[in-house]
């Protein structure tokens, strides 16, 4: 029938079309915006880069150098009142329901100077892709008409919102809210899922915040970045090619002895030493302590667990409060709370060479073995097995 349009699909094949149509969407924000163009992590066969970048302006009206600018903008700022979209200024509701909106208020050409380095300028991108930015959907709304009949108008406005709800708002806005974190960076980005098939990977928010130019947005054995296994898949035909996804820091066994390449590779690394700083050491520590805490503090056992390996910018007065409390009366929770800070001083001090960091790393590991807790003097044995992975 012709109001079935040219294709005359039955409403499950719609239903497949649309979500395959849109999936196509979001793997070309991940893997073309966000890994390729914002972060420079991963290199594209231009005839794949300029696929992803046509399917944008069709289905997004999305262009290159607005989106790269105030993403790169968003990380420079994160979580400041110069942070295009952070629900922790603005407030989730605001980020989840009005991230589009948020996008195109931010496209100044101050940050478009600033932060859209280089981005396409070719014939194409000045001619038709930003001067002509809804030009795109409008043809899809054209297409959508001929290929799906009536069905056409739902499949077409599906596509319009898929973006903005799952990428503007949900990554953005709850991707800084709610969540579980592997690493504790300085701003509050979560994982939302382990299992990032629905926006490409972007569900790894936390990851990627810790880790901004890795192309695999995954870290952990149960973690899936479905965006990671299309750059595999583009890899074996020579259509992609990631720069970098991987620590350049391993252990060497048997490796006993501090050196300048042990020092490097620590703080390469940082974020993964002190995850395991807070499994080594930390956690097995506070359960030994937890017999002897009081009535008060007990029932408070698992927010201490939480915020002994938080970072320290983002733990509330009133929770700093309570975990003052808690070190005042621990010594040995005190003790191994401050070897924390310190171990974190060491890389993020400024100008220091690298043999007064060694030094400092040496004498770092030295008090550790002498403090007379198992775990610490372990945890600086395991330190001194680090060093640089050799050049493949």
């Amino acid at each position: 029938m012709w109001f079935n349009g040219l294709l005359d699909l039955s409403v499950a094949q719609l239903i497949l079309a649309t979500l395959a149509m849109t999936h196509v969407t979001i793997i070309s924000v991940t893997l073309y915006l966000h890994r390729h163009s914002a972060h420079n992590a991963l290199d594209l066969h231009p005839a794949l880069a300029h696929f992803f970048r046509f399917w944008l302006w069709l289905t997004t009206a999305q262009n290159t150098r607005e989106w790269t600018a105030i993403h790169r903008k968003h990380h420079a700022k994160c979580e400041t009142e110069e942070d295009p979209h952070s629900p922790v200024i603005l407030g989730v509701r605001k980020v989840l329901f009005e991230g589009a909106e948020l996008y195109a208020s931010s496209a100044t050409p101050e940050t478009l100077e600033r932060y859209g380095q280089r981005t396409p300028e070719d014939w194409l991108e000045r001619r038709v892709y930003t001067p002509h930015k809804t030009l795109g959907i409008a043809l899809l709304a054209v297409l959508d008409l001929l290929l799906f009949g009536v069905n056409g108008i739902w499949i077409w406005a599906v596509q319009m919102m898929w973006i903005p709800v799952w990428a503007a708002g949900v990554v953005n806005g709850l991707g800084h809210f709610i969540g579980y974190r592997n690493f504790e960076c300085a701003d509050n980005a979560r994982n939302i899922s382990p299992i990032g098939l629905l926006i490409g990977g972007e569900e790894l928010h936390n990851n990627h915040h810790t880790y901004p130019n890795s192309a695999k947005l995954s870290r952990r054995w149960f973690e899936l970045d479905i965006g990671w296994c299309y750059i595999r898949l583009f890899q074996l035909f020579g259509l992609a090619k990631p720069k970098g996804y991987r620590p350049i820091a391993h252990k060497v066994p048997g490796k006993q002895h501090m050196d300048v390449e042990t020092v490097m590779a620590i703080a390469n690394n940082r974020f993964d030493i002190m995850r395991q700083y807070r499994k080594r050491v930390m956690e097995p520590v506070l359960r030994q302590q937890r017999a002897l805490m009081d009535d008060e503090i007990r029932p408070r056992y698992r927010k201490f667990r939480q915020l002994l390996s938080r970072e320290v910018t983002l733990v509330k007065p009133r929770d700093k409060e309570h975990l003052d409390a808690l070190l005042e009366r621990h010594t040995v929770l005190r003790q191994i709370y401050e070897k924390s800070h310190e171990l974190q001083v060491l890389w993020r001090q400024r100008g220091l060479k690298p043999q007064d960091k060694l030094q400092a790393l040496t004498e770092w590991c030295r008090e550790a073995e002498a403090s007379g807790i198992r775990y610490l003097e372990e945890f600086a044995a395991h330190l001194k097995a680090y060093s640089l992975r050799p050049a493949a």
